[in-house]
């Protein structure tokens, strides 16, 4: 592959409105999941913050906390939810998270999660690698989430969304066939790697970054609404996909907890939505519109 930055060599320019349309299944107009982002972060390296000031600290006792506030009560508030309103989750999976927290994988495994690699863990960037090092590394993380879930991995997102050049043809020959670092889109598209789409991810609907720049529950609520809305009318002619991104250790605080359910809420009971799992968005796509994708 040519690795000239100076070209985009992984995906062509394509205006939403100059594509075959799309049809979701029971003829729904917006496809809909909730990326539960489900995450190890190491004690002695920075990462996601609530707070700058410490977190360089080793240890980060004030941040460190905060994130692990998600695995040990958040996602259990977060699965009540999704429960109650029979939502699958598309769960983007550090695969240190199978050694860690080896109860939430269980929790994931008798509701039939969808599973995503995530990585190993998201204190450490995917980036800076060899070829034969990043082979080495998705192998493991790829290989660590099938034997632990019970399902081999069909879609990748990176540690804060981050590839190399070589990511996305490496993932196509350990069998995976989708993406959601890209997040440029509201359809999926094909990526120029064969049998690799890309498939749309939020930095916008997304808890931590909005909850980070402090709206607040009932503006989230809005906000889901919101996107709902106008993507439903965008999809008079053409399917569209929202993505609903999560973090335990955000949404899962006690005072979001009835926000979150109000939002699913709506979800659940819009008329004309297909509420499944990026698997499932992926494989119709590739089935319907991109068979050779």
């Amino acid at each position: 592959m040519n690795l000239n930055t100076a070209e985009n060599t992984l995906f062509d320019y394509s205006p939403i409105t100059e594509r075959p349309p799309i049809t979701w299944p029971g003829g729904a107009r917006v496809a809909a999941y909730v990326g539960l982002n489900v995450e190890h972060f190491l004690l002695d390296r920075p990462s996601t913050s609530i707070w700058t000031g410490t977190a360089n600290l080793v240890p980060d006792a004030l941040n460190h906390g905060w994130r692990d506030y998600g695995p040990r009560v958040g996602i259990w508030r977060t699965i009540e939810s999704l429960d109650r309103h029979g939502i699958r989750a598309s769960v983007l999976l550090n695969s240190d998270v199978a050694r860690h927290h080896p109860q939430i994988i269980r929790a994931g495994r008798e509701r039939d999660w969808a599973w995503l690699a995530h990585g190993r863990t998201n204190s450490i960037p995917h980036a800076d690698m060899t070829r034969d090092e990043e082979r080495r590394l998705l192998t493991d993380v790829v290989d660590t989430i099938e034997a632990t879930t019970g399902q081999r991995p069909r879609g990748w997102m990176g540690p804060g969304l981050t590839e190399t050049f070589h990511t996305p043809e490496l993932l196509a020959e350990l069998g995976l066939h989708y993406l959601l670092d890209w997040t440029n889109d509201d359809q999926p598209y094909p990526l120029k790697v064969p049998g690799m789409i890309s498939v749309p991810y939020s930095v916008e609907l997304n808890d931590l970054l909005l909850f980070g720049k402090g709206t607040t529950g009932p503006e989230f609520v809005q906000i889901v609404k919101d996107q709902y809305e106008q993507l439903h009318a965008d999809s008079k002619n053409s399917g569209r996909v929202m993505a609903l991104a999560l973090h335990p250790f955000v949404i899962g605080q006690p005072f979001r907890h009835k926000y979150l359910d109000q939002a699913l809420d709506h979800l659940a009971t819009r008329p004309d939505i297909w509420l499944t799992t990026s698997d499932e968005i992926a494989d119709h796509y590739r089935r319907s519109v991109a068979p050779d994708a």
